[in-house]
């Protein structure tokens, strides 16, 4: 397969790969994957670790199942999840471990088949590819003149995708029958949300391991057919922008986009979805703000930190102050690692500064006081250098060292 996949094969048609899917081999690397994630239990309430404790048995009965054709997959569990930043929430989908295996191994063959021909410049859930390039690529291309920018918006995209044109996408590829029907069997799986369940008649849910391939396999055609009008799009998943040197080029791609995805079932968000002169206004992509070329986080960004670090920083916890910071600088860390190239660098010390606030409010009631502590004489009393000598991480002082670094 490995040899095919470099010389490719007769048609471009791959017509026996079922047997690669059953491949107990592929199940247990599938089930190593899916146990690498340690995600919730579905609708049989069996967890990673109880699917483990039988896992000779358990793969042994699905690679049967698979290979007899008598495996169905399990309805899914609906969960519904805030947007960091606003008071929405988006709907997640929860298939049980058996099925996530399968979609697991189902992935791990199918994949390298579309990977080798997908764009360019999608980024979204793919191999050695990641948010930071497509940021790097949007960056590039700001500073290379390309300052007008088409900012779309696909409205509710993964509910959306319809069924049988995505299924006509995975046949320019794949004729394995058997294939096919796994992967439209599990499209087709009940929703469980409550007390309602429903079967869809569109869409991939998000939180299947499945999705996100099928959700790019559904938008590679648009890829290309931007890439040869000459058009510079970077996509994430749904989430794209198309950046040109002129307006006008800008009204022609955004023209191009529409008229496809009409054709194909999907929706741009009406009021979202804009173009935007990026010298004179900004726009935001994969959590950064872009004007110019400057970028920072953007509102939503700064938003959803702050409530994770609210919640860390209650003045009632009854945790010690050095575990508080532990737990909080594992937030921060981690914050830092994707949003340590913002051209502000105000936005670290503001938060810095907010958060040794959210501190010393909390110690501030441990003393008996009351209220928050703005006030110069919280700063007296637990000064800056207080909270560096019990390690709090601060965002200022990684960034100098980050500018440092790049500078040498």
């Amino acid at each position: 397969m490995l040899t095919a996949l470099i010389e490719g094969v007769g048609g471009g048609v791959w017509f026996r790969l079922i047997d690669k899917v059953f491949s107990e081999r592929n199940l247990l690397a599938a089930y190593q994957q899916v146990a690498s994630k340690n995600g919730a239990a579905g609708v049989d309430h069996v967890s990673v670790d109880e699917f483990g404790r039988r896992l000779p048995e358990n793969l042994r009965q699905l690679s049967s199942a698979l290979k007899s054709g008598t495996f169905r997959p399990q309805a899914i569990r609906r969960v519904h999840i805030p947007k960091p930043g606003t008071n929405e929430t988006r709907p997640l989908g929860i298939p049980t471990v058996r099925d996530r295996v399968v979609q697991a191994a189902l992935v791990n063959v199918i994949e390298p088949i579309f990977e080798r021909d997908f764009a360019e410049h999608s980024y979204g859930f793919r191999p050695g590819r990641s948010c930071r390039d497509a940021l790097r690529r949007v960056d590039a291309l700001l500073k290379a003149g390309y300052v007008h920018v088409v900012d779309a918006d696909l409205k509710g995209y993964f509910d959306s995708i319809p069924h049988a044109a995505l299924m006509d996408c995975l046949r320019t590829k794949i004729a394995d029958g058997r294939v096919l029907s796994l992967i439209e069997s599990f499209l087709q799986a009940r929703i469980m949300d409550g007390t309602e369940a429903w079967t869809p008649g569109s869409g991939a849910p998000q939180g299947a391991v499945l999705s996100p391939l099928l959700s790019n396999i559904y938008l590679d055609p648009l890829d290309h057919l931007l890439a040869q009008s000459g058009f510079e799009m970077v996509r994430y998943a749904d989430d794209f922008v198309i950046l040109c040197r002129s307006a006008e080029d800008a009204e022609r791609a955004l023209e191009i986009v529409r008229a496809w995805v009409g054709d194909h079932g999907l929706t741009l968000h009406p009021t979202k979805t804009q173009i935007v002169d990026s010298r004179t206004g900004s726009f935001a992509f994969l959590g950064y703000e872009f004007r110019g070329t400057q970028h920072w986080p953007r509102k939503k960004s700064l938003t959803a930190l702050k409530d994770t670090l609210r919640r860390k920083t209650r003045r009632t916890s009854g945790d010690s102050l050095l575990w508080i910071i532990a737990d909080v600088n594992q937030t921060l860390r981690g914050w830092f690692h994707y949003f340590q190239h913002s051209t502000r660098s105000s936005v670290y010390r503001d938060l810095d500064s907010w958060l040794r606030m959210r501190l010393r409010s909390l110690l501030r009631r441990r003393s008996g006081g009351r209220g928050v502590a703005r006030d110069q004489r919280a700063s007296f009393t637990w000064p800056n250098t207080y909270f560096a000598k019990r390690g709090l991480f601060s965002l200022a002082t990684a960034h100098a060292k980050a500018c440092q670094s790049s500078r040498r």
